[in-house]
Protein backbone atom coordinates (compact mmCIF):
# COMPACT_ATOMS: atom_id res chain seq x y z
CA UNK A 1 0.00 0.00 0.00
CA UNK A 2 2.96 2.34 0.61
CA UNK A 3 0.88 5.36 1.82
CA UNK A 4 -1.04 5.69 -1.37
CA UNK A 5 -4.12 6.53 0.10
CA UNK A 6 -5.41 2.93 -0.42
CA UNK A 7 -3.74 2.17 -3.81
CA UNK A 8 -2.69 -1.12 -4.59
CA UNK A 9 0.42 -0.23 -6.66
CA UNK A 10 0.75 -3.90 -8.38
CA UNK A 11 -2.57 -3.94 -9.96
CA UNK A 12 -4.28 -0.61 -9.93
CA UNK A 13 -7.03 -1.15 -8.00
CA UNK A 14 -8.79 1.13 -5.02
CA UNK A 15 -9.14 -1.15 -2.05
CA UNK A 16 -11.44 0.91 -0.32
CA UNK A 17 -13.93 1.05 -3.62
CA UNK A 18 -13.60 -2.21 -5.30
CA UNK A 19 -13.31 0.28 -8.62
CA UNK A 20 -9.78 0.77 -10.97
CA UNK A 21 -7.73 3.55 -10.03
CA UNK A 22 -7.18 6.39 -12.18
CA UNK A 23 -10.08 7.98 -14.31
CA UNK A 24 -11.69 5.32 -15.75
CA UNK A 25 -15.49 4.91 -15.76
CA UNK A 26 -17.52 3.97 -12.51
CA UNK A 27 -17.87 0.09 -11.90
CA UNK A 28 -20.05 -1.44 -9.37
CA UNK A 29 -19.34 -4.77 -7.98
CA UNK A 30 -22.68 -5.18 -6.07
CA UNK A 31 -26.31 -4.04 -7.69
CA UNK A 32 -27.24 -0.75 -7.80
CA UNK A 33 -30.64 1.40 -8.58
CA UNK A 34 -30.29 4.38 -11.14
CA UNK A 35 -29.19 5.14 -14.55
CA UNK A 36 -25.92 6.20 -14.95
CA UNK A 37 -24.19 3.08 -16.02
CA UNK A 38 -22.61 1.18 -18.44
CA UNK A 39 -24.05 -1.64 -20.40
CA UNK A 40 -22.33 -3.48 -22.69
CA UNK A 41 -20.78 -0.77 -24.53
CA UNK A 42 -18.09 2.35 -22.90
CA UNK A 43 -20.08 5.01 -22.54
CA UNK A 44 -23.70 3.43 -23.34
CA UNK A 45 -26.45 4.56 -22.15
CA UNK A 46 -24.63 7.27 -20.08
CA UNK A 47 -26.19 9.98 -18.29
CA UNK A 48 -29.35 10.00 -20.24
CA UNK A 49 -32.64 8.76 -19.15
CA UNK A 50 -34.04 8.19 -23.05
CA UNK A 51 -30.92 6.26 -23.77
CA UNK A 52 -31.61 4.07 -20.63
CA UNK A 53 -34.68 3.33 -21.35
CA UNK A 54 -33.25 2.54 -24.62
CA UNK A 55 -30.47 -0.01 -23.11
CA UNK A 56 -33.39 -1.44 -20.96
CA UNK A 57 -35.56 -2.27 -24.50
CA UNK A 58 -32.75 -3.83 -25.82
CA UNK A 59 -31.33 -6.22 -23.28
CA UNK A 60 -35.37 -7.38 -22.68
CA UNK A 61 -35.44 -8.24 -26.67
CA UNK A 62 -32.05 -9.97 -26.27
CA UNK A 63 -33.39 -11.76 -23.94
CA UNK A 64 -36.88 -12.55 -25.58
CA UNK A 65 -35.00 -13.56 -28.78
CA UNK A 66 -32.43 -16.25 -26.53
CA UNK A 67 -36.13 -17.97 -25.78
CA UNK A 68 -37.34 -18.03 -29.47
CA UNK A 69 -33.69 -19.28 -30.34
CA UNK A 70 -34.30 -21.91 -27.73
CA UNK A 71 -37.68 -23.06 -27.71
CA UNK A 72 -38.28 -22.67 -32.10
CA UNK A 73 -38.22 -25.18 -34.48
CA UNK A 74 -37.05 -23.77 -37.76
CA UNK A 75 -35.78 -26.91 -39.86
CA UNK A 76 -38.10 -28.47 -41.75
CA UNK A 77 -37.93 -32.91 -40.58
CA UNK A 78 -37.97 -32.87 -44.60
CA UNK A 79 -34.46 -30.88 -44.60
CA UNK A 80 -31.51 -32.38 -45.98
CA UNK A 81 -29.03 -33.47 -42.75
CA UNK A 82 -26.26 -31.50 -43.53
CA UNK A 83 -27.67 -28.62 -44.71
CA UNK A 84 -30.04 -28.97 -41.69
CA UNK A 85 -27.27 -29.46 -39.54
CA UNK A 86 -25.48 -26.49 -40.23
CA UNK A 87 -28.34 -24.09 -39.76
CA UNK A 88 -28.82 -25.92 -36.36
CA UNK A 89 -24.99 -25.16 -35.69
CA UNK A 90 -25.39 -21.52 -36.54
CA UNK A 91 -29.15 -20.67 -35.02
CA UNK A 92 -27.11 -22.72 -31.76
CA UNK A 93 -24.49 -20.39 -32.23
CA UNK A 94 -26.75 -17.28 -32.25
CA UNK A 95 -28.18 -17.84 -29.31
CA UNK A 96 -25.29 -18.67 -27.68
CA UNK A 97 -24.21 -15.39 -28.26
CA UNK A 98 -27.19 -13.45 -27.81
CA UNK A 99 -27.27 -15.47 -24.16
CA UNK A 100 -23.81 -14.37 -23.80
CA UNK A 101 -24.74 -10.88 -24.35
CA UNK A 102 -27.74 -11.06 -21.93
CA UNK A 103 -24.69 -12.12 -19.00
CA UNK A 104 -22.67 -9.26 -19.89
CA UNK A 105 -25.46 -6.95 -19.20
CA UNK A 106 -26.13 -8.54 -16.16
CA UNK A 107 -22.92 -8.04 -14.82
CA UNK A 108 -23.08 -4.04 -15.28
CA UNK A 109 -25.16 -4.92 -11.78
CA UNK A 110 -27.50 -2.57 -12.58
CA UNK A 111 -31.11 -3.74 -10.75
CA UNK A 112 -33.29 -2.23 -14.15
CA UNK A 113 -31.04 -4.45 -16.12
CA UNK A 114 -31.30 -7.44 -13.45
CA UNK A 115 -35.21 -7.22 -13.83
CA UNK A 116 -35.78 -6.53 -17.69
CA UNK A 117 -33.58 -9.88 -18.55
CA UNK A 118 -35.78 -11.73 -16.05
CA UNK A 119 -39.08 -10.04 -17.58
CA UNK A 120 -37.49 -10.90 -21.02
CA UNK A 121 -36.56 -14.23 -20.58
CA UNK A 122 -40.21 -15.07 -19.04
CA UNK A 123 -41.90 -13.36 -21.64
CA UNK A 124 -40.16 -15.31 -24.39
CA UNK A 125 -40.37 -18.84 -22.10
CA UNK A 126 -43.99 -18.12 -21.67
CA UNK A 127 -44.84 -16.91 -25.80
CA UNK A 128 -42.68 -19.75 -26.79
CA UNK A 129 -41.50 -22.68 -24.32
CA UNK A 130 -44.60 -23.17 -22.27
CA UNK A 131 -48.02 -24.75 -23.14
CA UNK A 132 -50.03 -22.13 -23.75
CA UNK A 133 -49.35 -21.28 -26.98
CA UNK A 134 -47.83 -24.66 -28.15
CA UNK A 135 -49.85 -24.89 -31.45
CA UNK A 136 -48.74 -29.04 -32.03
CA UNK A 137 -51.16 -31.47 -30.73
CA UNK A 138 -49.81 -34.56 -29.12
CA UNK A 139 -50.35 -37.33 -31.59
CA UNK A 140 -52.54 -39.99 -29.60
CA UNK A 141 -50.88 -42.78 -28.21
CA UNK A 142 -51.22 -45.92 -30.63
CA UNK A 143 -54.43 -48.39 -29.48
CA UNK A 144 -52.87 -51.35 -27.70
CA UNK A 145 -54.15 -54.44 -29.75
CA UNK A 146 -53.97 -57.37 -27.29
CA UNK A 147 -51.21 -59.21 -27.13
CA UNK A 148 -52.00 -62.65 -28.06
CA UNK A 149 -53.77 -62.76 -31.60
CA UNK A 150 -57.37 -64.25 -31.62
CA UNK A 151 -57.29 -64.29 -28.09
CA UNK A 152 -61.04 -64.52 -26.68
CA UNK A 153 -61.72 -63.43 -23.25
Amino acid sequence: MDGMNGMDPQHGMDHHHGMPSGHGPLTHMTFFWGKNSEILFSDWPGESSGMYALALIFVFVLAVLVEWLSYSRLIKPESHHVVAGLIQTFLHAMRVGLAYLVMLAIMSFNGGVFLVVLAGHALGFFLFGSRIFNKATPTPPLAKSADLPNSSC
